[in-house]
């Protein structure tokens, strides 16, 4: 989405807010200290600076991520691609590489310097992407995504059959505080009614890392780098841990053996 479109869903954004807290413009520039026309010309010319859009965020009670998900049109939906779409990425990862790249607000003259992919085989994995009808490529390699911003991988899609496994895997494998990660892993007895709690908390963290994605889209590449967020949460046996297992795992397991052995 360009810039101009951006600021103008975020203003959107925050003119539906005051109107359903009721919050007039008269109000606004009281709390505010600025004068009625002056806060109609805000609105107007949408001339927000950030300082001025994080004040009007304060009086309404809400933080920017949340003005955020609001300008988006939605605050839990997400789009998918056509299951078409995930299986031409699926299958092909130098093409599903470059669509995650140019996801990203990469430039074309970017992704070429940066990474190793000749001119002519860019040119024919952008054409691919075109007729899976991802994006559209104008003069000089600009390129125009035809998804939105929001748009999330299938959870049981082509993409996360094909690469989930080995991506999670190669993640987890790496030592986290040598590499200036961050990682905590643990356990204890929950109810069911901490676990739902816990579990809007963890979609809350995901949610806000998209959030920042989208936000910091605006920087350049060499001021971004890949980070990956694992958020997982599940019933879980410690049996490997204590040598302990629960009676009814035990029996379970002696059947089995009694079986195999007749």
């Amino acid at each position: 989405m360009p810039r101009k479109a951006h600021t103008s869903a975020l203003v959107a954004a925050l003119k539906s807010a005051l109107k359903s807290q009721g919050i007039t413009y008269r109000t606004l520039a009281d709390r505010l200290k600025l004068s009625e026309a002056s806060v109609k010309r805000l609105f107007a010319e949408e001339s927000f600076t950030l300082r001025r859009m994080e004040e009007i965020c304060v009086v309404l009670g809400v933080d920017f991520f949340e003005l955020a998900r609001i300008a988006r049109g939605s605050s839990a939906e997400t789009d998918e691609m056509t299951l078409k779409q995930e299986e031409t990425l699926a299958a092909d990862p130098r093409l599903l590489g470059l669509f995650y790249l140019l996801f990203n607000d990469w430039k074309v003259e970017a992704v070429l310097e940066v990474y190793d992919l000749q001119r002519a085989e860019c040119t024919l994995l952008l054409a691919h992407l075109e007729k899976a009808g991802l994006l559209e490529i104008g003069a000089n390699d600009v390129v125009r995504l035809k998804v939105p911003k929001s748009l999330r991988l299938r959870r049981d899609g082509p993409i996360r059959r094909s690469h989930g496994r080995s991506v999670v895997a190669d993640f987890l494998q790496a030592d986290f505080a040598a590499q200036q990660g961050f990682f905590r892993f643990e356990f204890r007895e929950l109810s069911p009614a901490s676990v739902a709690h816990l579990e809007r908390k963890l979609e809350r963290i995901a949610q806000e890392f998209h959030e920042l994605a989208e936000l910091d889209s605006y920087l350049p590449p060499e001021r971004r780098r890949t980070t990956g967020l694992v958020v997982g949460m599940r019933p879980w046996a410690m049996s490997w841990v204590t040598g302990l297992k629960r009676r009814d795992e035990a029996h379970s397991a002696e059947r089995k053996s009694a079986k195999a052995t007749q």
